[in-house]
């Protein structure tokens, strides 16, 4: 049997392995949950959720591009009621790492989602502040670090439980946003959102996605998202949730490498549902050809 210790611990919450999916890109579960197993994951981290139905974008919401996908889906979502009714009991049947994301056009907005779910059996919350394709309230959160202090000072005063910033990766300085919002209290970061991104149809002389612009995910990103994550990690010292193009065992070993304690899978789950559980594996298999007993020995040593 292996002794390889793939096990984490962010903000006091243990997690099984370091992996866990990116927000928007699995729902809360329910529409993977016949292609994998759940119970795999370190940590299932939900679509975002807001005090409120949102009703997202006008279509067209998804374009592919070379090495990736725009998407401007815009957060849609049913509201905290629907959620806290429908997809945390579907969790709660499931032995992971429950975290929440949350997104919001206010700073109140924000708190009351919060409050809401303090009372649920949910582990984390993933404070969204970065979207690059909702026009009000996330996209100036996350690019200003006043901003982006004050909305994290005011979650964690509502929070009973541990609260994780993402930072967007459209900003002068990811340094700058990272230790704001340490500063401010956040308890640990991940990062990074989308980048900002457009596509234009050259036979209908029109913009692509309706919303003119999108954000920008999948392999084409992961040079820019490990560099900011090595950049952030190595500016504070509360753990770092890594993304951005993350594909394979590989590439999760490098974020790790470059100081996050745990990685999120988006965009490769689109093409393949079991992309997870290969990682997961795949990590392990690095480490036991590697001699290495434990996954928090990687963590930073780049």
């Amino acid at each position: 049997m292996s002794t390889i210790d793939l096990s984490v611990e962010i903000a006091g919450v243990k997690w099984k392995n370091p992996v866990t999916v990116a927000s928007g890109t699995f729902g809360s579960g329910m529409e993977f949950a016949d292609l994998m197993d759940l119970n795999v994951l370190g940590a299932v981290t939900t679509k975002g959720v807001a005090s409120k139905p949102w009703k997202g974008n006008d279509t067209i919401r998804v374009v592919e591009t070379a090495s990736g996908m725009l998407n401007s889906i815009g957060l849609q979502n049913p509201g905290i009621d629907t959620f806290i009714d429908r997809d945390i009991p579907f969790l709660e049947k499931y032995d992971t790492v429950k975290i929440v994301n949350v997104v919001g056009k206010t700073i109140e907005e924000y708190v009351d989602v919060i409050k809401a779910l303090n009372s649920q059996p949910v582990d984390m919350y993933e404070i969204n502040i970065s979207c690059p394709n909702v026009k009000e309230g996330g996209i100036a959160f996350g690019q200003d670090p006043r901003a982006a202090a004050d909305v994290t000072k005011a979650v964690k005063e509502a929070s009973e439980k541990p609260v994780i910033m993402k930072l967007s990766p459209n900003v002068t300085s990811i340094t700058e946003m990272a230790k704001a919002v340490e500063e401010a209290g956040a308890d640990a970061l991940s990062l990074i959102n989308t980048l900002a991104g457009m596509k234009i149809d050259i036979n209908r002389r029109v913009f692509t996605l309706a919303n003119k612009t999108g954000g920008l995910s999948g392999p084409a990103i992961k040079p820019v998202a490990l560099r900011m994550v090595y950049e952030a990690a190595h500016a504070v010292d509360i753990p770092v949730i890594g993304m951005g193009g993350i594909a394979s065992a590989e590439d999760a070993v490098e974020f790790i490498m470059a100081g996050a304690t745990a990685v999120s899978v988006g965009t490769a789950n689109f093409n393949n549902p079991q992309v997870t559980v290969e990682i997961v594996d795949g990590i392990r298999e690095y480490l036991e050809k590697n001699g290495v007993g434990s996954v928090k020995e990687l963590v930073g040593i780049i």
